[in-house]
């Protein structure tokens, strides 16, 4: 049997943060506010992930006001969610993400994403996609005041 999960979310923006995108920090003069380290990309991968095998979303599985997770990488969340979708008995097919940012240009860090998602997840580069959008200017994304991403999960039962 296989199932479907979508994740959605959207981090401000702000001067003194680093920014990481699917676990890789990126140069830019700016980070994105979080209780962890804020990746918008990895967060929603979570959630599509959890979504998939019905479980709860990213916020209750690892609440911000908990303290063991301020600061944390979210590379660690998205290895405790795969622990989770093994417990289950799942497996991941293939992910596909969309990041949507005003700035900066991530054409360049696309395919250090892609492998890095992948080797997390233990799938081939080939199952993961890393698309990048800008919002043409419009609202805080348009304005570069925060990145937002949505992603789909496919996971399948283990036989």
């Amino acid at each position: 049997m296989s199932r479907i999960g979508i994740g959605y979310d959207l981090h401000l923006l702000v001067l003194e943060r680093k920014l990481f995108l699917g676990g890789i920090e990126i140069p830019y003069i700016k980070g994105l506010l979080g209780h962890s380290d804020a990746d918008v990309l990895l967060h929603a991968l979570c959630d599509s992930l959890l979504g998939a095998i019905g479980e709860a979303d990213i916020g209750e599985h690892f609440p911000d006001i908990d303290p063991k997770y301020q600061g944390i990488s979210s590379m660690e969340l998205l290895n405790l969610v795969l622990g989770l979708v093994k417990k289950k008995g799942y497996s991941v097919c293939n992910v596909d993400t969309v990041i949507i940012a005003q700035e900066p240009n991530l054409v360049p860090f696309k395919k250090k994403i892609k492998e890095n998602i992948a080797r997390a997840l233990k799938i081939n580069n080939d199952c993961v996609g890393i698309k990048a959008k800008t919002n043409e200017g419009v609202g805080v994304i348009g304005n570069k005041e925060a990145i937002a991403c949505y992603a789909v999960a496919l996971v399948k039962r283990r036989d």
